[in-house]
């Protein structure tokens, strides 16, 4: 029995003096990474708008990383950082944005959205990431609970709201039963709270859009059976805007873009509760512009 014992004793450690060595070959067990970014950056995307004269673009610088790992496995992983916000003008041609910035950070969340005229926003990773135009970036942790209701959604709209409070939407108005409908953003506390909507708001589940000015809530509604948006406030349709009949996507979707609409391919504002087609500008996804005198400004 000692005899079998020292024999298996020495296999282990001679198995053990093999992958030590091996190890050593193999630049001790390690893995290799790199890390590149790549020369360019992606195409930019809209990401709202400021005024009826200037809008705001988002894109990102791509990076790739591989790992070769010390058995011989091998991986790539790519995505893209050092995010970019740039503000152009969409009226008039102009050489290039007014004004640009990039964050630093190595992977970025790219997606924005636009929060208020000047704040945009984007995910990071639970928390939420602001950025106002000429400021630095900051992230704000937030908590969360829900409010009579469960199943949560992913939001990607969020818009000022009644009590200095932000409405967040995503997720499906006429969700039933008890699934979370919207959800209200304290930026005091950094608590994001999901709800449903109570008999005051249940008006709002038509609306493609929804946000609130000082007191009152207003409501963009698509109307596919003749092609045009209503704009209803506190319930009440106060004006509407009429586009070519049969363009089944120049009008969807309909949604707030700070004190702008942006309405399927067309920009417009809205005053004193009417929708004005002032700048009343095609808008398309690469940055062409195409004003209704005809001009085209392009980026």
């Amino acid at each position: 029995m000692k005899k079998l014992l020292k024999k298996s004793e020495m296999a282990r450690l001679l198995a053990v003096a093999i992958t030590a060595f091996a190890c050593v070959c193999m630049w001790g067990c390690s893995d290799r990474v790199e890390f590149k970014w790549s020369d360019g950056r992606g195409t930019p995307l809209i990401a709202g708008f400021i005024d009826d004269s200037l809008v705001v673009a988002y894109d990102c610088r791509g990076w790739l990383e591989t790992t070769e790992t010390w058995n011989g496995g091998y991986s790539e992983d790519e995505s893209c950082g050092h995010d970019r916000l740039l503000v152009y003008n969409y009226r008039v041609q102009e050489d290039g944005p007014r004004w640009s910035d990039s964050l630093t950070n190595k992977r970025g969340g790219y997606h924005w959205y636009q929060l208020t005229d000047s704040v945009f926003w984007r995910w990071e990773g639970k928390n939420v990431l602001l950025w106002k135009l000429g400021e630095t970036a900051h992230e704000m942790k937030l908590s969360r609970k829900n409010e009579g209701c469960s199943q949560e959604f992913e939001i990607n709209r969020i818009h000022q709201w009644l009590d200095d409070g932000f409405i967040a939407l995503g997720g499906n108005l006429f969700a039933g039963e008890d699934s979370c409908q919207y959800a209200v953003l304290d930026t005091i506390s950094g608590t994001l709270t999901y709800k449903r909507l109570d008999k005051n708001l249940e008006w709002i589940k038509v609306c493609d859009d929804v946000r609130a000015w000082d007191d009152d809530v207003y409501c963009l509604e698509r109307k596919t059976e003749n092609w045009s948006v209503l704009l209803s406030i506190n319930n009440i349709v106060v004006d509407s805007i009429e586009f070519d009949i049969g363009r089944e996507y120049a009008v969807y979707p309909a949604l707030f873009a700070g004190s702008m609409l942006h309405m399927g391919d067309y920009v417009c504002s809205t005053t004193n509760g009417k929708v004005m087609k002032n700048p009343y500008v095609k808008s398309l996804a690469d940055l062409t512009f195409i004003n209704n005198d005809g001009r085209i400004v392009k980026y």
